[in-house]
């Protein structure tokens, strides 16, 4: 090949490469767009739309539900008539009823049915039974107490939410003995609870037992309540205001809550109806 075919041949060479670097990108594209474009491409993705989920701890909820269940708001007649209930023994201690909750903390009804993590209305008695049982065991409540029934008994799901924070929730059933049981027999029942609708546990209780105040044990009680909650062991509530409760007979401890708050835990006892309760309410 002599010089001039040579020099032609690189010349035409820069020229296709100037004109492939100038037009190839373009080009390809439209051929890549022809394959995408007005087509119908599916592709897996996971679960859409759910994100990150923040998972709380047993002391965040025990926290969260306390700072919602003591934001609530009895009517003037209900609380009053609730607190001479408890302390005179005046129609057996029956609940009253809730109004709209104040301040960040909100403790509302939840009329959605459960998901498919939480305890159905169906499942709610056995889980409760369950949760008796496991307190008995514990050496919390006496053999004597009752299993709880559908016909006596009354169960509404609540959502306790930080309303500052929506992420910080919980879920519990509410179960009441029913206002049909009004004459009934009461000794050794459940009265009141509040259940985890996902972890099942008793978070705050009420009961009619056969024991004294003298028979209660309150440090053995609210350390192996801790452990059957999976909550860190407390430490004493340094107090020495009588006035803190509606009876006299009461000792209450402080657990960790979220960052520097703390949850008030009560372990107490109403004489005349001989009624032990746990309470995380202030």
């Amino acid at each position: 090949m002599n010089h001039k075919m040579k020099m032609a041949v690189l010349l035409f060479l820069a020229v296709f490469s100037m004109v492939l670097s100038i037009w190839g990108p373009e080009a390809l594209a439209k051929y890549q767009d022809k394959g995408t474009l007005n087509e119908i491409h599916v592709e897996d993705v996971g679960e859409a739309g759910v994100g990150y989920r923040y998972k709380l701890n047993m002391n965040e909820k025990l926290y969260i539900l306390s700072r919602c269940l003591s934001s609530r708001t009895l009517p003037g007649s209900e609380q009053g008539s609730a607190a001479r209930d408890r302390t005179a023994v005046l129609n057996d201690g029956e609940a009253g009823i809730y109004q709209e909750p104040e301040g960040s903390y909100a403790f509302v009804a939840n009329y959605r049915s459960p998901s498919d993590k939480e305890i159905t209305d169906d499942q709610v008695y056995e889980t409760c039974n369950r949760a008796l049982s496991a307190l008995k065991e514990a050496g919390i409540l006496p053999e004597e107490v009752r299993e709880v029934a559908a016909s006596a008994y009354d169960a509404t799901l609540y959502s306790a939410i930080d309303v500052l924070e929506p992420r910080n929730n919980i879920a519990v059933w509410k179960l009441s003995i029913s206002n049909s049981q009004k004459n009934a027999n009461k000794e050794n029942r459940l009265m009141d609870a509040y259940i985890g609708a996902e972890d099942g546990k008793l978070y705050e209780f009420y009961v009619r037992t056969p024991l004294l105040w003298e028979d209660i044990d309150t440090k053995m009680i609210v350390e192996e309540w801790s452990r059957y909650m999976g909550l860190d062991m407390p430490s004493p509530y340094e107090s020495d205001n009588p006035l803190l409760e509606t009876t006299p007979y009461f000792h209450k401890y402080v657990f960790p809550g979220i960052g520097d708050e703390k949850t008030v835990v009560t372990v107490g006892f109403y004489e005349g109806i001989n009624e032990l309760f746990l309470k995380i309410e202030r």
